[in-house]
């Protein structure tokens, strides 16, 4: 057997709003109003590398679970989907579940543009501060398959919860809909249905608190992570 080893270095890294696991969209393009950029790292950095790219509406993001890297020995063979609600096993192969051998992810998302060398992207389902590792056109002649057969994960997630923001919530409208996106689909672990809990989840450099009650979330307030006190 081969004991070569790929050797990766990142390319960029993922500048986006979630500090956190926390609440990030379980695939890309769940929440297309979520905004990031792709800043290059040196010597990635060349203007020429990206002639061409323009051309491309969707792109290709290889990537690295970086909050999580466990080593090949401590790989597991099956994993608890959430999709799943956290109770049915099932082949690693058989899920994206970060929790993998090598830790490597996979997520198309928009390209909105090229500004000063770095790409504007929207629905990417990744943490700030991602590496990323390769980054390729998606052409849909070869990448879009309509009539593919998915499994249990055939349909897209519902949004699940009505959420409540209040009007004088400190949040550009932009943001605003994006939020609404990541909440709806119910960024709760899926054993948890506390109505009496808060939750916190950090998005776009601040804290925002909810609850859930009735298939209601409601955003109580909005903490700044240098920690000036509720919106």
């Amino acid at each position: 057997m081969a004991t070569d080893e790929l050797l990766l270095q990142p390319v960029a890294y993922y500048k986006g709003p979630f500090g956190s696991k926390f609440g990030i969209p379980r695939q890309s393009s769940l929440s297309p109003e979520i905004r990031g950029r792709i800043v290059f790292c040196q010597p990635f950095r060349v203007q020429e590398a990206l002639r061409g790219l323009e051309g491309f509406s969707h792109i290709w993001l290889i990537w690295g679970f970086s909050a999580n890297r466990p080593t090949r020995q401590a790989w597991q063979p099956t994993v608890r989907p959430p999709r799943l609600g956290g109770n049915t096993a099932l082949g690693v192969w058989a899920t994206r579940s970060p929790f993998r051998p090598n830790p490597l992810g996979l997520s198309s998302v928009v390209l909105e543009g090229v500004e000063n060398g770095e790409l504007l992207v929207r629905g990417a389902d990744l943490m700030d501060g991602t590496p990323i590792y390769d980054i390729k056109p998606y052409v849909s002649y070869a990448d879009s398959h309509p009539e593919a057969q998915c499994g249990f994960a055939a349909e897209a997630p519902e949004q699940k919860l009505a959420v409540v923001i209040p009007e004088d919530f400190p949040i550009s409208a932009d943001r605003r809909t994006a939020l609404e996106q990541v909440l709806a689909l119910d960024p709760r672990p899926a054993y948890h249905d506390n109505p009496n809990r808060e939750y916190v989840m950090p998005f776009d450099g601040a804290d925002v608190h909810f609850r859930v009650q009735d298939g209601v979330l409601f955003v109580t307030g909005l903490t700044s992570l240098r920690g000036t006190g509720k919106a």
